[in-house]
Parts: structure tokens; C-alpha cells; sequence
């Protein structure tokens, strides 16, 4: 599979590839959400691992925009804001799954089901 991380810390960034390097392919990476539809647009990636709060354009936002360019993008947050609110514009944006940096080790087992359900159809 192919990833692309979007998050302002390097750290964070560091530790999602560590996360998901046992799935990935390919991972690609920037540092903010307004770089993220011209990344995606470049690699065309199987999943968007996207932070909510950064410093030009936030997470919701990235996600609108890569969304109404690609309806077909999966895009998952992956945060450290547990907020109801948060999690239902996230999902009025278009993500597809929402996880908390607290629980990464959650991200593999997230996507496999998401992308063996992709594939199943339902």
C-alpha cells in the first residue's frame, strides 16, 4: 500500500511510517495540510493519514479539498483531539476513520479491515 502522512511534526511523522511500515510500499510525507492535495494529486496514494491541527491549512480542510478533487480518497485523522465535534467534521469532511495518536498502534488493524472491506464491497 501507499501512504501519504500529512503532519507538522517530523516526530509524529517518523513514528506513523514506524507504525505502518509493515503495510506500506511506498510512503510519502509533508508537513501541512496545505501541501496535501498536490501531494496526493503527485503519488495517488491507497490511504491519507492526515493531522487536524497545522499551521497553514488544518486537517478538515486538506481533507475537503483532496476529497472534492478525488472522491474515491481514503482518508483517515490521526490526531491527538478527542473531541465528538472534531470526529463529526471529520467525517462531514470526508475521512473515513479517526484515530488518536495515543492509540497508533490501532492504525494497522484500521486500515486492513477498511481496505478488505474496500475490496469486498461494502
Amino acid at each position: 500500500m501507499r501512504f501519504l502522512i500529512v503532519d507538522d511534526d517530523e516526530r509524529v511523522r517518523r513514528i506513523i511510517k514506524t507504525v505502518v511500515a509493515d503495510l506500506s510500499d511506498e510512503v510519502y510525507e509533508c508537513s501541512d495540510g496545505s501541501q496535501a492535495h498536490s501531494s496526493y494529486a503527485e503519488h495517488l496514494p491507497d490511504w491519507v493519514l492526515m493531522d487536524l491541527m497545522m499551521p497553514e491549512v488544518n486537517g478538515i480542510e486538506a481533507t475537503r479539498q483532496i476529497k472534492s478533487s478525488y472522491p474515491a480518497a481514503r482518508i483517515v485523522i490521526v490526531t491527538s483531539h478527542d473531541s465528538e465535534p472534531m470526529r463529526d467534521a471529520a467525517r462531514s469532511a470526508g475521512a473515513c476513520g479517526y484515530v488518536l495518536k495515543e492509540n497508533l498502534f490501532d492504525l494497522p488493524q484500521l486500515l486492513t479491515a477498511e481496505t478488505r472491506s474496500a475490496k469486498q464491497g461494502t
